[in-house]
């Protein structure tokens, strides 16, 4: 089996629990080196990985084949563009970029390079979300009229976190707006108008806070919603068809079982609590049907062997480039919205 060897830029929280423990699951990939100021945090986890303090360490080992990012959002672009011009496979940390015209420079690029390049979406791989597919996909729900996702958390102090602070890309609609997006997107396709109401709810809170998205497609809604002052949340999922509902509460548990240092493949890996399997109610003849449905296993692992597949046997990557230009393309259009107070047509 051909080896690729992977460089990750940081070793933050993205970094050393969503990228690094998953890559070293999957076959075929190793990890060479992590750009890293501190050695000692990379060394713990991970003794034979070489550590070094600079990016061009990364882009200038003819070694390397795959460069992923997952440094703070400013970043990606310049990251991205040096590292595909260095001749290497790249995958960023979602948001993709900031702004959708450095999206489309990169997808250039990276054709003109012959280069794989992918964006982090890994909540397409949420055990809630791959019920949620699989009840669409089946039909058993009709026509769909009304799709609702929420991503609530209770942080009402503000942090020093990166995230949070007065600066492009922070915020809560590039971050967890991107997951419920691109979610949406995967789902349902470009729609035909965005409505957006973003802002700031917390005291002494420089970036936003709070979201409120709805894209129209014809008669169905897809609402998406975030809110860091929730501290007892309703359901993560509620969707209506002309012959039934699926509401289903709680979240996907493999981001809690990285912190405590398990991965894929360890017991219970991606399985979610029965208490939270989703509600089915539908419809067949003249009976109402009602009945939890078990959630899928969530599998993070997915993007990765995507990963290898695109780069050893010329699969297409897990996640489209492209579909992650149209998530920020929402962005944009999710911001305009919410400054002029009104509907705007996606273009």
């Amino acid at each position: 089996m051909r080896k690729v060897k992977v460089g990750i830029i940081g070793y933050g929280f993205s970094g050393k629990t969503f990228h690094a423990p998953i890559i070293q699951t999957v076959e075929g990939l190793e990890i060479s080196k992590i750009v890293s100021s501190n050695a000692l945090k990379v060394k713990e986890d991970y003794p034979d990985v070489q550590v070094v303090p600079d990016v061009e360490q990364l882009f200038t080992d003819p070694a390397i084949d795959l460069i992923v990012i997952t440094t703070p959002n400013t970043t990606h672009y310049p990251f991205v563009k040096q590292a595909l011009l260095s001749g290497k496979h790249v995958v960023v940390e979602k948001p993709f970029v900031i702004h959708s015209k450095e999206a489309q420079e990169l997808i250039e690029i990276a054709a003109a390079q012959n280069k794989i390049i992918s964006v982090y979406q890994n909540r397409r791989w949420d055990n809630d979300f791959l019920t949620v597919k699989e009840c669409l996909e089946s039909g058993v729900m009709g026509e769909i009229y009304s799709y609702e996702a929420h991503y609530d958390r209770f942080r009402p102090e503000v942090t020093s976190r990166w995230r949070e602070q007065n600066m492009e890309g922070s915020g809560m609609l590039y971050d967890l707006g991107s997951h419920l997006i691109d979610q949406a997107l995967h789902l349902f396709g470009l729609p035909e108008t965005v409505f957006g109401d973003v802002m700031a709810q917390r005291n002494d809170s420089v970036t936003d806070d709070y979201f409120h998205i709805i894209l129209g497609y014809g008669r169905l809604r897809v609402i998406l919603h975030s809110g860091s002052i929730v501290k007892s949340a309703g359901p993560k999922f509620q969707i209506h068809g002309d012959k039934g509902s699926f509401i289903k509460y709680g979240l996907d548990s493999q981001e809690n079982s990285l912190k405590q240092g398990k991965v894929p493949g360890d017991a219970l890996w991606g399985k979610d609590l029965e208490k939270n399997y989703g509600e089915l109610t539908v419809n067949v003849g003249d009976m109402q049907l009602k009945g939890k449905l078990e959630t899928k296993a969530g599998a993070y692992e997915s993007f990765y062997n995507g990963i290898y597949d695109s780069i050893a046997e010329s699969k297409p990557a897990p996640v489209n480039a492209a579909d992650a230009m149209n998530t920020i393309k929402v962005i944009e259009l999710v911001k305009k919205s919410s400054q002029e107070k009104r509907v705007v047509s996606f273009e």
